[in-house]
């Protein structure tokens, strides 16, 4: 196996230390959509920094998520109170029943889904790597061998890494040092500043990257077989589960759904109503 590194970083070791402790002592129920309509509210919570999904430009958060959780103000008979944090405390929040719903691109994984459950995809989120532009060592996967990779604390990537190991044997290579980091952005930075050399992250995230910094960064090679973002709710919350998957069904209808992929991802998808993942 890798060894895998944390970045030295205050706010990785701080969420290091924490989910754990947020997943033991977590005894909340997640309020269920009769509760949640009785109370006349439901509490939604995003990411801070996964471009394009969600971010903060100018003070103001944006990005697809963002615009789905305005459209869902639009629809839901009841408030919308929505919550915005770095990723480390989101799952464990909805799973401990501290927040209803993860509106963020939740990689759907066979271990996540044994305590949240899944909405209908919102995206493709197969796996890339990215690499420096200038860096020509690195032209196909198999230059991947022993090099050093980042990839985000708690990335569901991190089960999937056999998949790549599997390719790299093929051609007698391994994967090198793995090191996590709190944020993808502290990831793109240290590739930047030859302190990795390459990034795995969805193609949607790193086809953003290097569209905005195309003289840094390159995209390069699937590294995972098909894999999808959904929403997420505690495992069990049927009612509610079938609440939002209702909603993004009509925003599919309405036209709403495809314009905001098209919009922040550059296409609209033709994803599947459910995926039960298989790693």
């Amino acid at each position: 196996m890798p060894s895998v590194t944390p970045a030295l970083s205050r706010r990785g070791l701080l969420a290091a230390l924490l989910l754990p402790l947020a997943l033991w002592a977590g005894t909340a129920q997640a309020a269920d959509l009769a509760e949640i309509k009785k109370r006349g509210y439901l509490v939604v919570v995003t990411e801070d920094d996964f471009k394009p999904f969600e971010f903060i430009k100018d003070g103001k958060p944006t990005g697809f998520n963002h615009e789905m959780v305005d459209a869902l103000r639009k629809y839901a008979p009841f408030e919308i109170r929505q919550e915005i944090l770095p990723w480390p405390g989101i799952l464990a929040g909805v799973a401990t029943g501290k927040y209803d719903i993860a509106i963020t691109a939740v990689l759907m994984t066979k271990e996540r889904t044994q305590s949240l459950d899944f909405t209908s995809p919102i995206a493709d989120a197969t796996h890339y790597y990215v690499k420096r532009k200038d860096d020509s060592s690195i032209k196909s996967i198999k230059d991947l061998n022993g090099k050093t990779v980042g990839v985000q604390t708690g990335s569901a990537f991190l089960s999937r890494l056999p998949e790549l190991q599997a390719m790299l044997a093929k051609d007698g290579g391994k994967i090198g040092k793995v090191v996590e980091y709190a944020s993808y952005p502290e990831a793109y930075q240290d590739l930047a500043l030859k302190r990795t050399d390459y990034v795995i992250n969805t193609v949607i995230n790193l086809k953003a990257l290097a569209a905005e910094k195309p003289a840094v960064f390159e995209l390069g090679q699937a590294v995972s077989g098909n894999s999808y973002p959904a929403w997420a709710v505690k495992k069990g919350n049927a009612e509610l589960l079938k609440f939002m998957n209702d909603f993004i069904a009509a925003q599919k209808a309405n036209g709403v759904m495809p314009a905001l992929q098209k919009k922040w991802f550059g296409e609209a998808f033709n994803l599947p109503v459910s995926y039960t993942p298989q790693q």
